[in-house]
């Protein structure tokens, strides 16, 4: 889920990417210079203490419920090799009913396993949301107290000198 999120930031950047050198252009071929930075969020989402703090946030969140779940899945191995096991001795009726049994309580572990992927795409969302809310707040008031004219956050290349991601780690990992 997070990749999809990631895609669908950088197909709403290249969007905004192309509107802006719409805009760029023409600013460009005048005599003004214009000031250009570019924000690695992909790092701000690694490096940052506010996204270490919420990737921790989520692990404690969510810890409980994994140990759950594999508690569950090692529970479903067992009955299923038990009955693997047992089959040649057990009665059609018997082996039927743990069948049965053990298809249940896979499903309930499929439903399970579903449920915690959702939630916690859901709230890893939430979390990214607020980190990259931060990030922007952070880089708007960067980009005016330094006088950028654009800073992108995505880019399918962007020089060295233009990369001020470090500034708004650092900014960001102060607070």
């Amino acid at each position: 889920m997070e990749n999809e999120v990631r895609s669908v930031l950088k197909k709403a950047t290249f969007l905004l990417f192309g509107l802006s050198a719409l805009v760029v252009a023409p600013l460009a071929s005048s005599a003004q210079e214009l000031k250009i930075g570019f924000v690695n969020t992909e790092r701000i989402f690694r490096e940052a203490t506010p996204a270490k703090a919420a990737t921790a946030k989520l692990e404690q969140e969510f810890s409980r419920r994994d140990k759950d779940l594999q508690d569950l899945a090692a529970r479903v191995k067992s009955a299923a090799e038990k009955l693997d096991k047992d089959a040649p001795v057990l009665s059609d009726a018997e082996r039927v009913k743990r069948q049965r049994e053990l298809s249940e309580m896979d499903k309930d572990y499929q439903r399970r396993q579903r449920e915690f992927r959702e939630d916690l795409n859901q709230r890893r969302n939430e979390e990214l949301a607020a980190v990259l809310e931060k990030a922007n707040k952070v880089i708007r008031q960067l980009a005016e107290v330094e006088k950028y004219d654009i800073v992108f956050q995505e880019a399918v290349y962007y020089s060295p000198r233009i990369d001020i991601t470090d500034k708004v780690l650092k900014s960001l990992n102060a607070k």
